[in-house]
């Protein structure tokens, strides 16, 4: 190899060496200047609420069946129908109900004519005994041929009243005042009502009166009341809410896929007929409620400086500190009463407060120091657009890859 090679190689490797260098000069664990992410606080109501999806249904649902066999003769009302009470529905074809009653009328007169043949026999026994030419065995023959006789009667009697009520029940009639919401028959169909009752129409009775039934999970059930108020939507009006009230809270357990659920029976109001049976609703229970009240991000309470920088913040002359004396490794937000304020600094300045209702996003707080539209910091950012997350560890760094909190 020449010395022209070997001086070029020399080159390149210099250069390379002083590459690394530089690369070297720049670790990524590099400290950024810190940027701080705020909100505003805010004043307004803070709701602690419980979701739930529930179907509606009328309050009361009747389905009208046929307690007798045969064939549909006529019918009388259709979807939608508003019925009246004792209104004729439907009728099923009389002529074998007719002739039964028929028939049981023919037994019920045969009985009738046995039991006076009966009535004779022993009328004619009385004087033959009296006289001693009866026996006592014929009398006793004739007595209980008479008491055979007038059960035959009553036995035929029953027959009749029962074939008279089965063509009665041909007549299909509503039980109740309310709207047809199905119809389940048609003129000819055959209705057998041999081991149950089929149904021929479902009503109900009023569906300006209506009621949710929601499915709420068992972890919040307990939060769940008579009495409470309950917003839902529906998807045939997404734009606008329904109001209803907590009416019952049924203790019978639904396990779905081993989740398991409680009832609970919502009653609605349904003036203008928007909502229908058999609609799914989004329901929001209302569990408590702070109106008017200064309230933060949940983010706030949970913001630790200390975590990211490997620092807090000192408190400025005359400023109240944490009253809990927590430094950098607090205990988690839940169990602090501080948030911390930036200044027009841009330091951070730390606030007590007293935490109250929370809704998962906003906490209620109360403090002699906050005050609305104060900035409360919820978090921090790279000066150059990298998020700098609080308590990150650089994996290429001498010991990276350790928990946080570890000692390098």
């Amino acid at each position: 190899m020449s010395k022209r090679t070997w001086g070029i190689l020399a080159v390149v490797v210099v250069i390379a060496a002083v590459a690394v260098v530089l690369l070297g000069l720049k670790p990524f664990g590099r400290k950024q200047e810190i940027a701080y992410r705020t909100e505003a606080v805010r004043r307004g109501d803070v709701n602690l609420q419980v979701s739930a999806t529930g179907t509606l249904a009328a309050v009361t649902t009747v389905q009208v069946g046929s307690q007798v066999s045969g064939t549909i003769s006529a019918l009388y009302a259709d979807f939608n129908d508003r019925v009246r009470e004792k209104q004729v529905l439907a009728q099923l074809d009389p002529t074998f109900l007719k002739a039964q009653v028929a028939q049981s009328e023919a037994d019920l007169d045969r009985s009738r004519v046995a039991l006076r043949q009966a009535e004779r026999d022993h009328a004619r026994q009385l004087p033959l005994r009296e006289m001693g030419l009866a026996s006592q065995a014929e009398i006793d023959a004739t007595e209980t041929a008479l008491d055979a006789a007038r059960a035959a009667v009553k036995s035929s009697q029953a027959a009749l009243e029962r074939s008279q009520t089965n063509l009665r029940y041909a007549t299909i009639a509503s039980p109740i005042d309310g709207v047809v919401i199905s119809r389940d028959v048609d003129v000819g169909q055959t209705v057998a009502a041999s081991l149950s009752a089929p149904t021929l129409f479902t009503i109900a009775k009023d569906l300006t009166q209506m009621q949710l039934e929601a499915a709420v999970d068992e972890a919040d059930i307990g939060m769940i009341a008579v009495g409470q108020q309950v917003d839902f939507t529906v998807d045939a009006f997404p734009e606008e809410t329904f109001k209803g009230t907590v009416q019952q809270v049924r203790l019978a357990p639904q396990m779905v896929q081993n989740v398991v659920s409680y009832t609970v029976i919502v009653e609605v109001q349904n003036p203008e007929g928007k909502l229908l049976p058999g609609m799914t609703a989004n329901a929001t229970f209302l569990v408590d409620s702070e109106t008017d009240v200064l309230k933060i991000p949940v983010a706030a309470l949970r913001f630790n400086p200390g975590r990211g920088s490997g620092r807090t913040p000192a408190a400025r002359p005359g400023e109240g500190a944490n009253p809990n004396g927590l430094g950098s490794g607090g205990p988690p937000a839940a169990a602090r009463s501080s948030v911390f304020v930036l200044d027009p600094e841009g330091g951070l300045r730390p606030v007590p407060v007293v935490p109250g209702l929370s809704d998962g996003t906003f906490t209620a707080v109360s403090s002699d120091s906050l005050r609305e539209g104060d900035l409360v910091v919820v978090g921090m950012d790279a000066s150059n657009g990298a998020q700098m997350d609080q308590g990150t560890v650089n994996p290429f760094a001498p010991g990276g890859g350790r928990a946080r909190g570890g000692r390098r």
